[in-house]
């Protein structure tokens, strides 16, 4: 089995999930008490959102590698960036540290293309939506993106910050989320993929009539498949 280097905090209520999944994932495939060897690194989430914020991704970026040559050093094998939004500098960063980085935009890509769909509609940070780091991934495999209008984007990005990164849930917000979806839906497409991993807090399977792309479980079991391969 790999060790797993686990880059989180970004947030925490996320990493909590990766830890989840990723465990479970180990033990269904070998049974007993076998789990997941795994390092956690958890940043201090607000030191991130406000290089963020001043789009200061260079700054980001150095935090990261510093995290990352920390799990290298203690062992690791491969590493999960434990947030979409962090993809940004996914490439950037495995050229540099010299350890695989399973990506995942790439991993939602693959499921997609093993559903036979041709265009989904994007929910995520405004940087997941309307960069091209998450969309190029799908691109490569023939796969057309949509994402909500600008209102909708502001609030999305609003509420993964101040509600749902802080584990906190409304029922208007929720709903606001299923509208969004909806509108998606009647844009053409054939599948949602849910590009944060606060988002599943409030859109669920049950939630939507096509099918979604939960990134967070996606991304858990492409480690998992590292891990054990």
């Amino acid at each position: 089995m790999k060790k797993l280097g686990l880059i989180g905090g970004i947030s925490w209520v996320s990493t909590a999930d990766y830890y989840r999944l990723i465990n479970q994932g180990a033990n269904d495939k070998l049974g007993g008490l076998n789990f997941a060897e795994c390092i956690i690194y958890s940043f201090n989430y607000a030191d991130i959102k406000k290089n963020n914020d001043n789009n200061d991704w260079d700054k980001t970026f150095a935090r990261v590698l510093e995290a990352a040559e920390y799990l290298k050093d203690a062992g690791a094998e491969g590493l999960i960036l434990c947030a979409n939004t962090m993809h940004l500098i996914a490439d950037r960063l495995q050229e540099v540290i010299g350890l695989p980085i399973i990506h995942i935009a790439t991993a939602t890509a693959n499921d997609i293309k093993r559903s036979a769909l041709k265009k989904v509609g994007l929910l995520g940070t405004r940087f997941t939506m309307e960069l091209d780091f998450f969309r190029s991934k799908l691109a490569d495999q023939d796969i057309d993106t949509i994402i909500p209008g600008i209102d909708d984007r502001l609030f999305i990005q609003e509420t993964i910050y101040n509600e749902l990164g802080k584990g906190i849930i409304v029922k208007q917000t929720k709903e606001r989320y299923i509208a969004i979806v909806n509108e998606l839906i009647s844009s053409g497409a054939e599948g949602i993929i849910l590009g944060c991993t606060e988002i599943p807090l409030v859109v669920q399977p049950v939630d939507v009539k096509i099918k979604i792309f939960d990134t967070t479980q996606i991304h858990a079991r492409a480690a998992v498949e590292f891990a054990l391969g």
